[in-house]
This record gives structure tokens, C-alpha cells and sequence, in this order.
């Protein structure tokens, strides 16, 4: 009789843990709700001169998340000394995929400090923005264009020609906000905001000529209210 019962007990303890076993098997983790971020861009994404956590990717990403949005670190495709055509092929070659919540496109001042045509940046551009909307699974409302900072007020460009600069800049934020709204896309000007610097040299880095994580930090206030609505 003892044997019998030993044998039952035995059996139970076994299915038991099978079954266990085979529950954890062939449970899945659940996938991230979190809203998949990238940025798109040059020495202004990626932060030039600042730690990387002062970039306006990561401050944008830690400032949503302060208002309780869920959103993944950013993927970074931006590197210094870019334009338009640079960046065009480095997308190309990381194919990225096309199920991103939220996408920000930053591009175009070394086509302007290069003297680049301004039809190259016109057509390159518009094929950037249309890439990114891709990016976003092909709905615009989850992207925004940041227009282009005046480097012209920095130290770096003190004995150029400011008001050229700033011309030439203009007319290449004035292209860029006008294709974006054109298709829907959201255009936040910070322009006005990196020529604050002129006045306050916290704002630029050691380097004289990028913005520092103060600056960014400017920059992500503008961009945020927009940014925290795409991500919910």
C-alpha cells in the first residue's frame, strides 16, 4: 500500500512539472509596447562636442519619458561633416526597418557650408523626407523636420560672413518647412533659438562651434509637446 501511494505521489510530481516545463516552453515574451525612435541627421543629432547623453535625441528621449511616455532609446544614423547625399547613402546602407513610431530629420548645413548647389539639397532633401515617412510606417504624423541652427553666431564663424550665413540658412529652412507641410509632417523651428548664443556663450561647446547640452536642452523644450503627441 505504501509502494502504491509513493507511486501516485510520484506520478502527480512529475505531471506536475511537465507541465511546468512545457508552460514555460512555450510561453513568448511579450513584445514592447515602447514607441521606436529614430534620428536622422549630422553633428547636430548626433552631438558633436557634448556627452552623448546631451545630445537632443537622448534629452528628447528622457524628457518624454518624464511625462510618463514609453519610448526606446533612439537609433542614430548621423555622423559630423554630413550632407544631404552622405546621409542618403549611410540609410541605404543600414536599411533600417520600416515600423518606426517616431522619426526626427535633421539635415543640410554642410551642403550650405560646402557651397553646395541649393537644387542638390532641394532634391536630396525631399528624398530624405520621403525616407523618413517610410521610416514611420508611412504615416507623416510620426515624423518631424528640425530646421537647421545658424552657426553663424558661434565663435567658430567670427570672421565669416554672419549675414550670409544666415540668409543662405534661412532660405534652406524655408525649403525644408515648406516640404513638410506639404506632406504632412511637422516642421519645428529651433533656428531662432540657436541664435541665442550670440549672447550667451553657454550655449555653444568647448569646440566654439557646436551646440552644447544647455543649447540641445532649448531645443528639446520646442520639441517635445509636438514629439509627446506622436509617441501616444
Amino acid at each position: 500500500m505504501r509502494n502504491l501511494l509513493f507511486i501516485v505521489l510520484a506520478f502527480l510530481f512529475f505531471s506536475c512539472e511537465t507541465e511546468a516545463q512545457q508552460q514555460q516552453i512555450t510561453s513568448k515574451p511579450k513584445p514592447s509596447m515602447n514607441t521606436k525612435y529614430l534620428a536622422l541627421g549630422d553633428s547636430y543629432t548626433i552631438g558633436e562636442a557634448v556627452d552623448s547623453d546631451k545630445n537632443f535625441p537622448n534629452q528628447l528621449v528622457a524628457e518624454l519619458r518624464s511625462r510618463g511616455g514609453s519610448i526606446d532609446d533612439p537609433k542614430i544614423i548621423a555622423v559630423t561633416g554630413w550632407t544631404t547625399d552622405e546621409l542618403k547613402t549611410a540609410i541605404e546602407n543600414d536599411n533600417p526597418t520600416k515600423d518606426y513610431g517616431f522619426v526626427t530629420l535633421l539635415i543640410g548645413v554642410n551642403n550650405q557650408y560646402r557651397g553646395y548647389e541649393f537644387s542638390q539639397y532641394e532634391k536630396e532633401f525631399t528624398e530624405l523626407l520621403n525616407m523618413a515617412i517610410e521610416f514611420a510606417s508611412g504615416d507623416p504624423e510620426k515624423v518631424i523636420v528640425v530646421s537647421i541652427p545658424d552657426y553663424g553666431v558661434t565663435p567658430f564663424a567670427e570672421n565669416s560672413d554672419s549675414d550670409k550665413i544666415a540668409r543662405e540658412l534661412d532660405q534652406y529652412n524655408s525649403y525644408a518647412k515648406g516640404q513638410a507641410l506639404s506632406k504632412g509632417v511637422t516642421f519645428v523651428d529651433i533656428t531662432g533659438i540657436s541664435r541665442l548664443a550670440e549672447f550667451d556663450p553657454e550655449l555653444t561647446a568647448s569646440d566654439k562651434l557646436h551646440p552644447s547640452g544647455k543649447m540641445y536642452k532649448l531645443w528639446v523644450d520646442a520639441i517635445s509637446p509636438a514629439a509627446f503627441i506622436k509617441i501616444n
